[in-house]
This record gives structure tokens, C-alpha cells and sequence, in this order.
């Protein structure tokens, strides 16, 4: 008892350090020194501690996501959900367990088949628990086990009776349960619980009607029937005061209605002149009346009472109703700017919120908008310059690209000079999209291309990534390619770009456009001293990119040919094998050249065999090779012997499609308007098969071919035969490929061709056919018409015929039945029509004005024609398909509301004489456009040609 008596104050005193006179252990007082002593040594391993911690690298990462389920087991998780069985229930534990096994389940855990029985029937008896918490878990975890077809019988029974509780939180979330596990397990059980949906959807409890009308929109689509017959329920829900019910009511009654297009639109209707109080139901009824004018169509077609309704809209008190007005206004086809000038003006009031959440709304629709209707977005320029300087990198960012869709020229400078600080604080992947929207503001201004392009190249000389990088050169190259003054500064800004440039695959590109473009420049040699250093300093890959460019400078430049040899003979002990072998050969081929220029490899032009591809894919080649080697030959092996069948082409092609179909697919996903493939994306679609049929040996003698045409139909899209013709210009001849498709599954064509009627345009004879050998069900074919031109320039229209052998096809393997003798049918087609755009090719100048008056009117052709189009845009469009030729200075889309428009355009016609055109039209009454076309050329007959063809 003593020493129990004097225990206590010790620990009391232990208890208490702040006690001026606390008790030792042994029993007498502390002195003051060890107190001190203490207290020093504390604060000795505090300040320890503290000086590891920042020499490990001070605090730790603030993204560092610690979770209370770290380490979890699943073996260990099972053996603790044995409590599930336990006589007396401990609610709290078997929650956490349960969330224990949520967790693991959306880490992507597995559980086998007898570990989520087991799970399962252990959590069945948690029913019996009257805790709310613990019941809410349960729930969970049978939407998340997914019982089996046998276990859907046990759990039914017991959801069902929670759908009849008086608890609304039990029947909402039984509900939700219950529905859920019959739409994955078997729909057919929905029918014995229907009465008890129906009866929830009127439920006065609005997390009950939720709950209902959410499973209807998930039972739909696996029943769709059943959920049909709560029609009247489902519009009894949609008058409910509760925001959220309508929301799901009027969703469900969609889904109900969407396959009958009048059921829909009369809905619509109704509901738009007695609107709905929720502004989430308000957000669903914007998405379907715009959803029912796209499909009515727009112009004079478009319903008033829709669009009033979603000029309504922008009035409304709820934020987001009124941007999803904005939203859909402006997303509607072939809007005009009057249409689109109130949600303009609530857009741009949405720029100046203090919400994140609506200035990028708004600026991200505005930027949309831009594409189609810069005119309309430029009141909102003052709106969005403020913007650059958001905090929000995503807000900023859109706004610059929509300043630069919607800039005048006047004002690049001085958004280049803000654009400037604002590219160093943002990421990558927002600086390639800034970049994109400087090469159509570049193409958009030719004249401004040298300000744009130092921009550009000052970009290069900053830090940054590979897809960074690749985004300016790819900008660059794109500006040489059309901008014909921006050659010489743009070659020069890649030649210091590679002098310091990290990655390879940008340098190969470089040289590669620097042999191809640097010797038809003014001053060539300039550009010998980079590619040589690149020779000297860069690794394998890079130096023989280099030799293969400063070959090509000695091919076209016979004055600078000796010292090109002198440079590539340094190369000849090179220690790669490739640069080693490319200098070899290119020495030999630069001195022959030098010694004989006519027999250099025989048969074999230089020029062409460095400036050109292989005349032959290496799918070919390859396959030639292998047949050499197994059947040797006296002769020696040739690339010129080398054949391409049409399955080689067929493969070829496919693989062109795949590439282009994925390019399509990462643009979708870098843009935020997927949409239909342009014109210009048909037409180089067209340009790659041409190039693969110069590869045909039929067609080797036809040369370089000009221009390719968009693939046109032939044939309606719903007939038995598709057929689509794409027209090759070359010099002298035409070739007409036919593709086609059959799409009856019970017959194999064979022998397929297409008969011509030339009678209808003269200036042509046909010099060779190829027939499509075979076509199966559902596949596509091609044959080939050749066509060699008597005349200059011939148009008119061709007859078309298709004809081939039909055969029956086998049921099983689809081929043609062996069985089967065949008959010989033919298949009428639309006429084919050969324009004079076929022999023109488009051309972008930079300087129209004084390209037209340097050419003089020597040449020059003036015709006034009466069109009859339903006003300026479409008459424009029209008139540059006609003429086949580049629109210049941005002058193609006239302003909404003019009544008179000019558009400047420019072309190469075949004989290669450049062609430049001022079209001038005015509306002299409804579907009345009046044209006044002058056309100018060095060949006075070439632009009467381009003049006639309009008529």
C-alpha cells in the first residue's frame, strides 16, 4: 500500500512537464540544470530532424495521394468478411469491410466466381441489420458483385421487399439496385417487378421517382417494350416540382420516343411553349430542339417557333440555360450572323464573369465560331485580349487562337508582341495549338508571312518538346509550300534550326526539303555550309540525310558539282555502313555526270533516281528480290522489271486508308468538331492513288501526273453497284479509275470494266483497259480506263457503262460457285463529265494585286454571265468549282447581307502558264446573280478557255 501511495504524484508529475516543481523518479527534486539540459537536447533533435528532412529533399510532393487502404490484401480481406456470419452484427466493421471491398474492386481487382459467392452470400445476411449506413453499403456492393443467374433469385426476393418498405431510402436505392441486376442478368424478370416501377415513378418522394425513372432509362435499353408502357407515368413525372425528376423524366421520355421523329418534334413543341421550371430539364430541351432543327434542316426551312424559343433561352436566369441557348444557337446549320448575334452579345458578356467555369465556356464556343463566322466574333476581340493574361491556361490559350482566327492585319504586330510573353508560361501541348493558329493566320495574311515566320523561329530557339518542335516545322514547311516568297526565309530559319536541333527525325525532314528546295533558289550555295556540317557533327541517321541533300545540289547545280564531289569524297571512310555507301555512289554518279551527263546508269535518269521516289513501291521490290533469288537468272536483276499487281495496289491502298482514317482520328481528337473529310482531303486522297498507279508498268509511260480530281458518284448510294470515277491529268493522257463495290451477297462479278461513250466529247481516244478481275460481296474493286487526248484541252460528257460476268456465289465461303457458267449483264451509269477545272491546278500567291498587273492585259478575257443561284455564297462556290483555282487574299465568302462580292483566284493551267481571275457578282434578284469574270494569262486563248467554261 505504500508504494502504491507514493506511485501516484510520480505519475502525476510526469503527466504535467509545465509543473515549476515536478518529483523526480528516484523521489527528490529535479535541479534546474537537468531541466535545461532536457530541453537543449529536445531542441538538438528537432533541429536534426529538421535539417534531414530538407536534405531529402524537403516536403514531400504535394501530389502524393496517401490512401487508408494502402497495402490491402484480398486473402486478408476475405478471411476478415467471415464477420459477415457472425451471430451479433457489428454495423461499423462490416461497412468498412465492405468499403474495404469496393476499393479493391475498383482498383480493377478480380474476384473469381466462388470468392464473389462467397462475398455475396455472406453480405445477404447484413440484411438483417436495421443500421441505414450499413444497408446504403449493401446496396453498393450488389451493384458491384454482379451475382450470377442463380444468386439473382435469392437477392431479388430480398430488393423487392425493401421496394415495398416504408423507408423511401430503402426502396429508392432497392430500386436502383434491383434494376441494375436485372438489365445484366436477365431482362426478362423486369415484368414481375413493373407495377412496382410504375408505381414509383408517381411517387410523391422525389428520390424515389429519381430512382425510378433512372432505372427506366437503364432498363430501356435492354427492354425497351416493357419501359414503352410507362408513358403516361413517365409524363405524369415530368410535371414533378423537384428539378431533378423532371431532368430524368423528360430523358426517359425521349429515349421512349426517339425512333418516331413526329412523336418527338410534337414534344418538343409542347414543351417549349409551357416551359419546364428545372433549368437541368431546361438544358436537355435546348439539345433537342436543336437536335430537331438539324434534322429539319436550316435557311427558309428552319422552324421560327424553335428558334424563338432559343432566343428565349438566352434570358433565362440559370447561367448554364442560358449558355446552352448560346451554345445551340450557334451550332446550328447554315446559321446566319443576324441569327448569331445575340448569343454573341451574352458570350461576350460571359467573358468578362468572374467564373472560370463561363469565360472558358464562352471562349471555347466563340473559338468555334470563329472557324465559320470570324466576322460575327471580332466585336468580342477587346473581350478576349483581356483574357490572355487569364490565370487559367486553357482560357488563355483559347483566346489567343480565336484573336488569331479573328484578327485584322492591321493588328498582328501587336498581338505577336503580346503572344510572346504569354508562350513562355504555358505548356506543350498548348503551344502547338498557338502554333496551328498561326499558320492559318499566316495563310489567312500572306503579306505578314516575315513577321510570323521570325515568330516562329524564335519559338524554335526555346526550350520544348519533340511534338512542340514538329508542330513549328510542320508549320514552316506548310508556309514554303504555299507561300512562294516565304521560301527563301523559311529555308534559312530551318538551316539554323538543325544547326542546334536535338532530335533527329526533324533533322532528316529538314534536309530532305533543303535537297529538294535549295537548289531552285537564288542564291543555292548559301545553304551547303549547314547541310555539310551536319555531315560532320551529327550522328549516323543525320549524316546520310545529309549526303543524300548535298547530292542533289550537285544533280541540278552543274556549277557547284566539283566541290559537292570534293565535300562527299570526305565521307568515304565514314564509320557507318549507310553514309559510307550513299557517298559512294553519289561520287561515282557526280563524276560520270561530269565526264558524260548522257550515260550515266545506262537507262537510269540521275535526276530522276535522286530527286524522285522508287519508281515501284518496296512491297514489289521486295517480292521481286525473293523470286530473283529463287530463280536465278542470267540477266541481272533491274528495278525496272519489276511489276505490280493489283492486289500489291490493293494492299497499298488500304494501308494509305488506314493512315489517313487514324490522321482523321487525331485531328477529331485535337479539335472539338469532328465532321465530315474536306475537299481538299478527297482530292489528296486522289493525288496518293495516282502515285500508286504510275507504279502500274501499263501506265509507266503516261509521265508526271498534273492535277487528280475528288472521287464523283456514279451511281446512287442505295443501288445494288457503287460506283465512284477520280480523274488523273497527265501531260497527254487521262486516266480514269473506277472504283467499285458490290453489294449483292448472293453474286461475284467477274471481269469488270467500264465501257465508254466518247461521242459526247470529242478530243479522245481510249488507248487501254483494265479490267477488275474479280469482286466479291461487300468488297471494292478498281478498273482503269486510259485515254489519250488529241486535242489540247477536250471537254464534254462521257457515257458510262459498267459491265462484267455475274456468278452465283457459294452460300458458305462467298466465292463464285465453280458450278456456276455465269452470264455477261451490264449496269447503266451516270455520265461522266470532263471539265476544264481537270486541267487546272490550284495556286496560292501572296501578292495578287501585283502578279495581275505585272501580267498585263495582253492576255486578259472579259465575259458577263446571268446565273441563277440562291445568292452570293453558293454562286461563289459554284463559280470556283468551275474554274478549279485557289482563292486568293482571303476573298472567298462574301459578308452576310452584301449584295455585291469580289474574289481573286489563281491557277497553273496544263500547259504550265499561270492563270489568275477577278470574278465580280452582284444579286440582281431572287435566285438572279450577275458575274463579270476577267482572266488573265500570258496566252490570251488559255484565258477565253477558263472564261467559256463557266458558261
Amino acid at each position: 500500500r505504500r508504494s502504491r501511495q507514493g506511485r501516484r504524484p510520480r505519475v502525476a508529475a510526469s503527466m504535467n512537464p509545465r509543473d515549476p516543481s515536478p518529483v523526480p523518479p528516484g523521489g527528490g527534486e529535479m535541479q534546474p540544470t537537468d531541466w535545461q539540459t532536457q530541453g537543449q537536447q529536445w531542441l538538438s533533435g528537432v533541429r536534426e530532424a529538421a535539417l534531414s528532412t530538407l536534405a531529402s529533399g524537403g516536403k514531400k510532393d504535394e501530389d502524393e495521394v496517401y490512401s487508408p487502404f494502402m497495402g490491402l490484401q484480398k486473402s486478408t480481406l476475405l478471411q476478415e468478411c467471415r464477420v459477415f456470419n457472425d451471430p451479433q452484427l457489428n454495423p461499423r466493421t462490416c461497412a468498412q469491410l465492405i468499403t474495404k471491398i469496393l476499393f479493391l474492386l475498383g482498383q480493377g481487382e478480380m474476384l473469381t466466381r466462388s470468392e464473389s459467392t462467397e462475398i455475396f452470400f455472406g453480405a445477404t445476411k447484413l440484411f438483417q441489420a436495421k443500421d441505414d449506413h450499413l444497408r446504403r453499403m449493401i446496396y453498393l456492393l450488389m451493384k458491384e458483385l454482379n451475382p450470377s443467374a442463380e444468386e439473382v433469385i435469392i437477392v431479388t426476393a430480398t430488393l423487392t421487399k425493401d421496394m415495398n418498405s416504408k423507408q423511401d431510402l430503402y426502396r429508392a436505392n432497392a430500386i436502383r439496385v434491383l434494376s441494375k441486376i436485372i438489365s445484366q442478368t436477365d431482362p426478362s424478370m423486369l415484368s414481375a417487378i413493373e407495377r412496382h416501377l410504375k408505381q414509383a415513378l408517381v411517387d410523391k418522394n422525389s428520390f424515389v421517382a429519381a430512382s425510378a425513372l433512372v432505372s427506366g432509362i437503364q432498363l430501356i435499353r435492354v427492354n425497351a417494350e416493357v419501359v414503352k408502357r410507362w408513358v403516361n407515368e413517365v409524363q405524369t413525372a415530368l410535371t414533378s416540382d423537384n428539378m431533378t425528376v423532371q431532368y430524368h423524366a423528360l430523358a426517359l421520355l425521349h429515349m421512349i420516343k426517339k425512333q418516331d421523329r413526329l412523336a418527338v418534334s410534337k414534344i418538343v413543341s409542347s414543351l417549349t411553349r409551357s416551359p419546364i421550371k428545372s433549368p437541368y430539364a431546361q438544358c436537355l430541351l435546348i439539345r433537342f430542339v436543336k437536335k430537331v432543327m438539324d434534322e429539319e434542316g436550316g435557311g427558309g426551312e428552319r422552324d421560327r417557333t424553335l428558334l424563338e424559343y432559343l432566343e428565349g433561352t438566352l434570358r433565362h436566369k440559370s447561367d448554364m440555360v442560358i449558355y446552352e441557348g448560346a451554345n445551340a444557337l450557334c451550332g446550328l446549320p447554315n446559321v446566319t450572323q443576324r441569327e448569331l448575334t445575340p448569343a454573341i452579345t451574352v458570350l461576350q458578356l460571359f467573358l468578362c464573369s468572374s467564373k472560370p467555369t463561363l469565360r472558358f465556356a464562352a471562349v471555347r464556343t466563340l473559338n468555334r465560331i470563329a472557324m465559320i463566322h470570324p466576322s460575327a466574333v471580332t466585336p468580342c476581340n477587346m473581350d478576349m485580349e483581356g483574357l490572355i493574361n487569364d490565370s487559367n491556361r486553357s482560357i488563355a490559350t483559347l483566346a489567343i487562337t480565336t484573336l488569331l482566327k479573328t484578327g485584322s492585319e492591321s493588328g498582328v504586330e501587336r498581338l505577336m508582341k503580346q503572344i510572346t510573353t504569354f508562350m513562355c508560361e504555358i505548356a506543350d501541348e498548348f503551344k502547338v495549338i498557338v502554333v496551328d493558329a498561326i499558320r492559318a493566320m499566316c495563310i489567312k495574311f500572306p503579306q505578314k508571312h516575315r513577321l510570323l515566320m521570325t515568330f516562329l523561329s524564335n519559338m524554335l530557339r526555346e526550350e520544348g518538346g519533340f511534338v512542340y518542335k514538329k508542330a513549328i516545322v510542320d508549320t514552316i514547311l506548310a508556309l514554303i509550300g504555299q507561300i512562294p516568297d516565304a521560301k527563301e526565309a523559311g529555308l534559312m530559319h530551318l538551316c539554323e534550326f538543325i544547326e542546334d536541333c536535338e532530335f533527329t527525325a526533324l533533322s532528316t525532314s529538314i534536309l530532305h526539303l533543303l535537297g529538294t528546295e535549295g537548289p531552285t533558289t537564288a542564291e543555292p550555295s548559301s545553304y551547303i555550309r549547314f547541310i555539310y556540317n551536319r555531315v560532320v557533327l551529327e550522328n549516323a541517321t543525320v549524316r546520310a540525310s545529309a549526303v543524300s541533300a548535298l547530292a542533289k545540289f550537285g544533280v541540278q547545280l552543274p556549277e557547284l558539282r566539283a566541290s559537292i564531289v570534293t565535300l562527299l569524297q570526305r565521307c568515304l571512310y565514314d564509320n557507318d555502313d549507310e553514309v559510307r555507301d550513299r557517298a559512294t555512289l553519289y561520287c561515282k554518279m557526280l563524276q560520270e555526270m561530269e565526264a558524260s551527263p548522257d550515260e550515266v546508269f545506262g537507262a537510269v535518269n540521275p535526276t530522276d533516281m535522286v530527286l524522285k521516289p522508287l519508281p515501284v513501291p518496296l512491297i514489289a521490290l521486295e517480292h521481286a528480290v525473293h523470286e530473283y533469288l529463287a530463280n536465278p537468272s542470267t540477266e541481272p536483276f533491274s528495278v525496272f522489271n519489276v511489276t505490280m499487281s493489283a492486289e500489291m495496289i490493293a494492299a497499298e491502298r488500304k494501308a494509305a486508308q488506314q493512315e489517313q482514317s487514324a490522321a482523321a482520328g487525331r485531328r477529331a481528337a485535337a479539335s472539338e468538331e469532328p465532321g465530315t473529310p474536306s475537299k481538299a482531303a478527297a482530292k489528296k486522297e486522289a493525288a496518293a492513288e495516282a502515285d500508286l498507279l504510275n507504279k502500274i508498268p501499263q501506265f509507266a509511260h503516261v509521265g508526271q501526273r498534273f492535277s487528280s480530281s475528288k472521287p464523283l458518284p456514279l451511281t446512287d448510294p442505295e443501288t445494288e453497284y457503287s460506283v465512284t470515277c477520280t480523274k488523273h491529268v497527265y501531260m497527254a493522257h487521262t486516266i480514269l479509275a473506277f472504283d467499285v463495290r458490290n453489294t449483292l451477297e448472293d453474286q461475284v462479278l467477274e471481269n469488270v470494266n467500264v465501257q465508254l461513250d466518247l461521242a459526247g466529247c470529242t478530243g479522245f481516244e481510249v488507248e487501254l483497259e483494265i479490267p477488275c478481275p474479280s469482286l466479291g460481296f461487300d468488297t471494292q474493286g478498281s478498273a482503269y480506263v486510259l485515254l489519250r487526248r488529241t486535242e489540247a484541252a477536250p471537254v464534254g460528257c462521257v457515257g458510262c457503262t459498267l459491265k462484267f460476268l455475274v456468278r452465283e456465289a457459294d452460300p458458305t465461303t462467298k466465292e463464285a460457285d465453280p458450278s456456276s457458267a455465269g452470264y455477261e449483264d451490264e449496269y447503266a451509269l451516270e455520265e461522266l463529265e470532263l471539265a476544264a477545272a481537270d486541267y487546272m491546278r490550284r495556286l496560292m500567291i501572296a501578292d495578287f494585286r501585283g502578279s495581275w498587273d505585272g501580267m498585263g492585259n495582253a492576255g486578259e478575257v472579259i465575259e458577263t454571265f446571268n446565273l441563277t443561284y440562291n445568292g452570293l455564297t453558293e454562286a461563289i462556290k459554284a463559280i470556283v468549282e468551275f474554274l478549279g483555282m485557289e482563292v486568293c487574299d482571303s476573298t472567298g465568302t462574301p459578308s452576310d447581307g452584301a449584295r455585291t462580292h469580289t474574289t481573286l483566284m489563281s491557277g497553273v493551267f496544263l500547259n504550265g502558264a499561270q492563270v489568275l481571275a477577278i470574278v465580280n457578282v452582284r444579286v440582281d434578284g431572287p435566285k438572279q446573280v450577275g458575274m463579270r469574270l476577267s482572266v488573265r494569262s500570258a496566252d490570251k486563248q488559255i484565258s477565253q478557255f477558263v472564261a467559256s467554261c463557266v458558261a
